[in-house]
C-alpha cells in the first residue's frame, strides 16, 4: 500500500496519531506500507515535531519524505525578497493565486506534481495493490488519480473532517458544481471506500452522493490506551484543585476568553477552587505566530487567577500529564460536525470533564452516559461557572466505582480497536472489487494480502 499521510510522525499534528494506527494496522494485516509525508524540517516552521512519536511506529512502514514546505511559513527574513519584505499582504496574495494553478487548494497547489511523480515512483519500484489518500492536504487527490490512471491501482479516501461541508460552521463549503466539486466528485466516483471521523459527515456524503452512499464508512479517532493514566484517581483538595486542557489551541481568542472568564467566576464563588490551578497544554498558532499571539497574550494576562500555560507535551508524556490532573476542561470548535479526538482521550481518564463548547455538538453525543461529564451547557459564562464548580465538587466527592465507570465507559473507543476493524472492513472491501473487475476480464482475484510476509516496505 501507498499511504499518503502529510503529518505522518513526527509531525506534531493531530491527525499524526490516526495515521500512524492506520499505518501500523496494515502491517499487522500482513501488508507492505510506504508512507508517503513532507519532510521534518518543513514541520519544524509549521506546527513542529514530536520525536516520541516514532517510538510506536512500526519498524517495517517504510516513510517517503518529500522536500515539501510551505513558502508562507518562512520565519527568516534574510530570504525574502523585496516585494515579499516591503509588502508582505500583496506577495501572500499573489502567492495564493500561483498555488491554485494547478490544484485548488491554498497552501499546497503547487504540490501537485512532486506528490504525482512520488506514487508513480513508488509504484513502479515495488507494484501497489492499493492507495490510501489522507486529507488534508486534498492535493493528495491529484496523486491518486494519477496512479489510477496511469496503472489502475485501486484507492481510498480519508477525508476526516470532510471536504465540502464546513464542519465548522455546518454548511456547504463548495457547490458540485465548481472546480472543487467536480474534482470530488471524479474522485468519490472511483474510490473503493471513504472514511469520516463521525456520523453527521457520513450522512452529509451520503445525501450528497446518493449512488456512493454504501462505500462511505465511520472510522472515529478513538484514543491511544497508553495516553490513559490507567488508574484511579484521588484529588486533594488542600493542595490545590487542578484543572486540565491539553490539545491544539485552534479556538478563537474570544472562546478562551468566554471559558476563563467562566473559571475566574467559579474560582471566586466555589471555596474548593479557591487554590485551584488551570493548565493549558498544547500546541498555539504556526509559523512566527508559535505561541507569539493573542491567545498567548490572553494566557499571560490570567496567569493571576491560577492559569497557566506549558507549552506542547509530548505524546510519551501524556499519560503523565493526564495523572497529574483532578479534572478535564474540553474547549472545542465548531458544532454537531465536529467530534475532536481528543473527547476519547478525556474520557479515558475517569476524571471530570467540562464541556466548553455549543451544545448541538457531536462531542456531546459521545460523552452521552458518561457519569462525570458535567453536560453540555453551551459557552454562556455562567452556564459555564457553574460546570467549573460541579467538576470541583466531583473530583473531590466521587468513588472509585464510579471511576471505574467512567474509564469503562471510553473502552470502546481504543484507536486500535476502531482501526483494526476499519483496515480490515477496507481489504475486504478492496479484494471484493477486485473479484468482480477480474471475473469480467476472466483474470485471477488479487491474492489475500495477509498471506504476505517480510520483503521491503512499498
Amino acid at each position: 500500500m501507498i499511504y499518503l499521510a502529510i503529518g505522518f510522525p513526527p509531525a506534531a499534528k493531530s491527525c499524526a496519531y490516526r495515521m500512524r494506527e492506520t499505518a501500523n494496522q496494515f502491517i499487522n494485516a500482513g501488508w507492505d506500507v510506504t508512507v508517503v509525508t513532507i519532510a521534518q524540517d518543513s514541520w519544524e516552521r509549521d506546527s513542529g515535531v514530536d520525536l516520541t512519536l516514532l517510538d510506536q511506529v512500526d519498524p517495517r512502514v517504510k516513510i517517503v519524505e518529500l522536500p515539501l514546505v510551505r513558502e508562507d511559513l518562512e520565519t527568516d527574513i534574510r530570504l525574502y525578497d523585496e516585494a515579499r519584505a516591503l509588502r508582505p499582504a500583496d506577495w501572500v496574495a499573489k502567492l495564493r493565486v500561483r498555488q491554485t494553478e494547478t490544484f485548488p487548494e491554498p497552501n499546497f497547489g503547487e504540490w501537485r506534481g512532486a506528490l504525482e511523480q512520488a506514487v508513480v515512483d513508488i509504484h513502479e519500484r515495488h507494484q501497489a495493490d492499493l492507495l490510501l489518500a489522507s486529507c488534508v492536504p486534498y492535493v493528495n487527490l491529484a496523486a491518486a488519480w494519477k496512479l489510477w490512471e496511469h496503472a489502475r491501482v485501486p484507492y481510498a479516501v480519508d477525508f476526516r473532517d470532510g471536504w465540502s461541508i464546513d464542519v465548522i460552521d455546518g454548511v456547504e463549503a463548495f457547490s458540485r458544481e465548481s472546480e472543487l466539486g467536480r474534482w470530488e466528485q471524479k474522485i468519490l466516483d472511483h474510490a473503493i471506500s471513504l472514511w469520516v471521523v463521525n456520523d453527521p459527515i457520513a450522512e452529509h456524503y451520503r445525501t450528497r452522493y446518493p449512488e456512493f452512499a454504501d462505500r462511505v464508512r465511520v472510522v472515529r479517532n478513538g484514543y491511544d490506551a497508553d495516553s490513559a493514566p490507567g488508574r484511579m484517581h484521588a484529588a486533594d483538595p488542600e493542595a490545590g484543585l487542578v484543572f486540565g486542557y491539553l490539545g491544539t489551541v485552534n479556538f478563537t481568542a474570544q472562546h478562551l476568553e468566554t471559558v476563563l472568564s467562566a473559571w475566574r467566576a467559579a474560582r471566586e464563588q466555589e471555596p474548593l477552587l479557591t487554590g485551584a490551578r488551570f493548565e493549558v497544554r498544547g500546541h498555539i498558532g504556526n509559523g512566527s505566530g508559535r505561541e507569539a499571539n493573542r491567545h498567548a497574550e490572553i494566557l499571560k494576562q490570567a496567569e493571576e487567577d491560577g492559569v497557566h500555560f506549558g507549552g506542547p507535551a509530548a505524546k510519551a508524556e501524556v499519560a503523565s500529564v493526564y495523572a497529574r490532573w483532578d479534572a478535564m476542561v474540553l474547549i472545542l470548535i465548531g458544532g454537531r460536525y465536529v467530534t475532536s479526538g481528543k473527547v476519547y482521550e478525556y474520557m479515558a481518564t475517569g476524571l471530570p470533564i467540562v464541556s466548553a463548547h455549543v451544545v448541538e455538538h457531536d462531542a456531546s453525543n459521545i460523552l452521552q452516559g458518561h457519569p462525570l461529564w458535567t453536560g453540555a451547557v453551551g459557552l454562556d459564562v455562567e452556564a459555564l461557572t457553574q460546570s467549573f464548580v460541579r467538576a470541583a465538587h466531583m473530583a473531590v466527592e466521587t468513588s472509585d466505582a464510579v471511576h471505574a465507570e467512567a474509564m469503562a465507559h471510553a473502552d470502546q473507543f481504543t484507536r486500535e480497536t476502531l482501526m483494526a476493524a476499519a483496515v480490515k472492513e477496507l481489504i475486504e472491501q478492496l479484494n471484493v472489487d477486485s473479484a468482480s473487475n477480474r471475473t469480467a476480464t476472466n483474470t485471477p482475484v488479487l491474492a489475500e494480502k495477509s498471506t504476505v510476509t517480510g520483503g521491503p516496505a512499498s
